[in-house]
């Protein structure tokens, strides 16, 4: 009795993982402004002291990674 409970627990912990993972994401209101605020930031930043061509592809890598 306790190996099928033990086997039960065990799917129902990963069928509610695969559930959580497969969850899309998505960004809010306050996600996106914040979003904008740093783009914003970036572009004052590079006005004042401008970036070479690989920071800036570093920074178009990160935010299209999500870091």
């Amino acid at each position: 009795m306790r190996l099928r409970a033990l086997i039960g627990a065990a799917i129902m912990l990963a069928g509610m993982t695969v559930g959580i993972a497969a969850c899309e994401q998505h960004k809010g209101p306050a996600q996106k402004a914040g979003e904008k605020l740093d783009k914003a930031g970036d572009k004052v930043s590079d006005t004042l002291d401008p970036k070479g061509p690989v920071e800036k592809a570093g920074r178009k890598i990160d935010r299209a990674t999500g870091n």
